[in-house]
């Protein structure tokens, strides 16, 4: 038998024929027209032939790829940019296409448009929006279950304490950061001349307002919740009714009352009554309490869990298909909202010094203050974060609602920025409630403003005191459009300025209301951002210790009973 030789390597551009006969290997190489013969073993000579087989083929490919590389590159690169930020585009040309349709709407005739016009122009935005609020509970209830009742005690505990810190720490810098710029800019300067009033104050107490925030986190009724919240609401007396009135005296010995004007609000009649609004906060304070007793019932309460993650996952496909027609209604929503628009000379007046100084600080706490936060606690860098959450940015500038906003904001956080949907859906419902910096900022701002145009000097006590009372107004304010206006009432009264005087800012309050719930939505997302960065290594760990128990790592929502078992 002859003795095995290792076969020789050859040029792999020129190899083209191996041919193997017993234990010969014959290899042609055109270049020089030379023949090689090589014997080798059986075995040998199969793997020449696989080695160079191989080669060519390692070749043929490497050379495809070039080409393809050298001819494609920039058509696909821009095709894969257009495809990732398709959803993007399409809003923002939405956005830009409703203030164009709008315009061209409100100038195409000379006699204004009547609400009923309106209405039509903005339908389809109005089933869009509806479409979005529907949503809302079904989210928000089995989003909060099935993240903590999946969670052990520990790591909610701690999830939820940096969620709270977070929020109360970007809350509290808004409002400081409206004061900054509202007493350096001085918008109010002046007197309230050229301010045209609009609407009407409400008759509020602030201790009622406070008081009303523990009653709605404690909701009598489950099913009220999901359409009402409950509102203390105080009796303004008849001054007819005073003359007889046996407390007469004591308002005069006690306030040094005087006839023919009305008592102070505390002692006015007390009555309650439910208000057309979803009770976000009694619905969260029920699913966050849910979920932790789902957390310590181990097996017993795995059916129960599943289904909330289920229902939490079919939320998330509806959300996915909505989505896509988001563009159209935001065009709808914003067309409708130009031909509504009072008048454009509002902006230009007094009143535009003080709607420029809340954007301006809206703006600065936005994309300066808190993408320097996530900066500082990831070490990362915020703009592709940023970038990512387009969608919901211009989705909650379009409603005017943080808590409409909420499918597309787990969308975009969940799917884009690859936050573990334990964070998102923990975190996300708490911050739609009680984080709102925009609305912080806003309420700083309007008081000092107000102030400001009564010729009224604040002490340094009043303006900490309005510091506290927006950072309180701000949690209680609940995720509707406009909740700001009745919080407003309350700030108002800590520094002794009359409710009436909020009608001095009613006329920009529905422009501002957008922008500071975008803030709203950016700030609850860079919470989540910041705390699921900060809870890594505790989810990756809890993954790794599962060991049979339902546990759902970064890139899945959910498991089915079979899978669990089996881990």
């Amino acid at each position: 038998m002859a003795a095995a030789t290792a076969h020789p390597t050859f040029p792999r551009e020129s190899v083209t024929a191996v041919l193997t006969s017993g234990q010969q290997t014959v290899v042609w190489s055109p270049s020089d027209g030379r023949t090689t013969t090589t014997t080798t073993t059986t075995a040998a000579a199969a793997a020449a032939v696989s080695s160079t087989t191989t080669t060519t083929n390692a070749s043929n490919n490497t050379s495809s790829n070039i080409m393809s590389r050298k001819f494609s590159c920039i058509p696909k690169s821009l095709r894969d940019a257009i495809h990732n930020n398709l959803l993007p585009i399409l809003t923002v040309s939405g956005v830009s296409g409703g203030v164009i349709l709008g315009l061209i709407l409100r100038y195409s005739r000379d006699e204004p448009w009547t609400k009923r016009e309106v209405m039509y122009v903005g339908y389809i935005g109005e089933l869009f929006l509806r479409a979005l609020k529907a949503l809302i509970i079904p989210l928000i209830v089995s989003s909060l279950v099935s993240a903590i009742g999946s969670l052990d005690l520990s790591l909610s505990k701690k999830i939820g304490l940096r969620a709270v810190a977070y929020y109360m720490t970007t809350t509290v810098l808004a409002v400081i950061l409206g004061i900054i710029l509202v007493v350096s800019i001085h918008p109010g300067k002046g007197s309230d001349e050229g301010i045209t009033k609009a609407g009407e104050a409400r008759s509020v107490y602030t201790p009622d307002l406070l008081m009303d925030l523990p009653r709605n986190f404690f909701p009598s009724n489950l099913i009220q919740a999901c359409f009402e919240t409950y509102k203390t609401v105080i009796i303004e007396p008849n001054l007819e009714d005073l003359v007889n009135d046996t407390r007469v005296e004591e308002w005069i010995r006690k306030y040094n009352w005087t006839e023919g004007t009305l008592p102070p609000k505390s002692e006015w009649d007390i009555s309650s009554e439910h208000t057309r609004a979803l009770n976000i906060m009694g619905l969260v304070s029920f699913a966050t309490f849910l979920g932790l007793a789902l957390s310590t019932l181990d097996a017993r309460g795995k059916p129960l869990l599943n289904f909330f993650q289920s229902l939490s996952d079919a939320s998330m496909v509806i959300t996915s298909w909505l989505i896509w027609i988001s563009p159209v209604g935001i065009l709808f929503l914003v067309a409708s909202m130009m031909i509504e628009m009072k008048d454009f000379n509002v902006m230009l007046g007094q009143l535009g010094m003080y709607f420029c100084t809340v954007v301006l600080g809206i703006f600065l706490h936005g994309f300066i203050v808190l993408p320097s936060l996530y900066t500082v606690f990831t070490r990362k860098l915020p703009f592709r974060f940023l970038a990512n959450m387009t969608q919901a940015y211009i989705t909650a500038f379009a409603t005017a609602s943080s808590s409409g906003t909420l499918p597309v904001t787990f969308q975009c956080l969940e799917e884009k920025n690859k936050i573990d949907p334990r964070v998102t859906r923990f975190v996300i419902p708490i911050g739609a409630t009680i984080n709102m910096d925009g609305t912080a900022l806003y309420e700083a701002v309007a008081a000092i403003f107000i102030a400001q145009v009564r010729g009224m000097a604040l002490t340094i006590g009043q303006v900490v005191a309005i510091s506290i009372t927006a950072t309180a107004a701000a949690i209680g304010a609940a995720g509707i459009p406009q909740a700001g206006l009745v919080t407003m009432v309350m700030v108002l009264d800590v520094v002794g300025l009359p409710a009436e005087d909020m009608t001095l800012i009613i006329a920009v309050d529905w422009l501002l209301d957008r922008f500071r719930t975008m803030i709203n939505v950016l700030g609850d997302s860079i919470g989540a951002g910041l705390v699921y960065e900060l809870s890594k290594k505790e989810l990756e760990q809890m993954n790794i210790n599962a060991n049979g128990d339902v546990e759902r790592p970064s890139n899945e929502i959910a498991m089915d009973a079979v899978e669990s078992s089996k881990m």
